[in-house]
């Protein structure tokens, strides 16, 4: 019975003793947290969405105060002006608000189908599918995967099987753009500026047979752009947003109505 409470007794000196030690170690090797952390932090969305590459918005924030993210590395944050209050560092927000837009205007109604896909309503498992059940080899598989990533709701799949942003949910956060297994989402200014809604480079007759508003090339929009604005390269136009003047020119000219956007000089939206 002695020796029994004996050994009772010197392992509760034992632990006593390595509690104070761990406790006295705990104290000395603690490092002391950055307060500014908590501050970024607060100052983030909140939406754990991940978007900026790290776990959360504590990550965020402990990725700024360390020096190893931007203050306005939060791709959903629009104003990092008081995160660089609190870093003491000068930030200019930049004067455009960025929006995800899909380009490609091909739904159900103007792109053709090989066949008919029945399998997981997923874009990447589509196009492992035989490339996909489209013909056209550019366009949007309509599967709704960037939708059901987006963090914020701000993308709903029409009747016709495209994607619809809703601009004011939208924060450009870029995950419906990694998503998309054929690159066809990118953040473009707010307020539907002056775009291709095609990415597809095959020969005009190619197009054709795939899409009814595909780009085919044809370079009537170049003629008419005074700006100089656009480009054709393999097949494909393209717009500079930085010449572009909105006068709807290309709009109202393209043959196949690849061309989508607000024309501000007439004060209203072509379709």
């Amino acid at each position: 019975m002695n020796t029994l409470v004996s050994a009772v007794s010197l392992l509760a000196v034992l632990g006593v003793i390595f509690g104070l030690g761990l406790a006295l170690a705990a104290r000395k090797l603690a490092v002391e947290e950055d307060p500014r952390i908590d501050e970024v932090e607060a100052l983030l969305p909140g939406a754990n969405c991940g978007a900026c590459g790290y776990p959360g918005c504590r990550g965020m924030a402990e990725a700024i105060v360390n020096g190893t993210a931007a203050v306005n590395g939060c791709p959903v944050n629009k104003d990092a002006t008081p995160i660089a209050k609190v870093m003491g560092v000068e930030f200019a927000a930049p004067q455009k608000r960025l929006v995800a837009k899909v380009r490609c205007g091909g739904g159900k109604a103007e792109a053709k189908e090989r066949f008919t896909y029945a399998g997981v309503r997923d874009c990447a498992a589509a196009q492992q599918l035989l490339g996909g059940p489209k013909v056209c080899e550019f366009g949007c598989l309509g599967e709704g995967t960037c939708a059901s990533v987006c963090p914020f709701d701000a993308i709903t799949m029409s009747e016709n099987g495209l994607p619809v942003v809703e601009e004011e949910k939208c924060t450009a956060c870029g995950i419906c753009v990694k998503s998309c297994p054929r690159q066809l989402i990118a953040l473009l200014p707010a307020g539907d500026p002056v775009t291709v809604l095609c990415l597809n480079k095959n020969k005009g007759p190619e197009v054709r047979q795939a899409c009814q508003v595909g780009c085919i090339g044809c370079g009537i929009c170049v003629k008419q752009c005074q700006q100089n604005a656009i480009t054709v390269t393999d097949y494909l136009a393209s717009i500079d947003p930085e010449l572009c003047t909105a006068c709807g020119a290309c709009i109202t000219k393209c043959p196949t109505k690849a061309i989508k956007g607000k024309v501000e000089e007439l004060g209203k939206a072509v379709s």
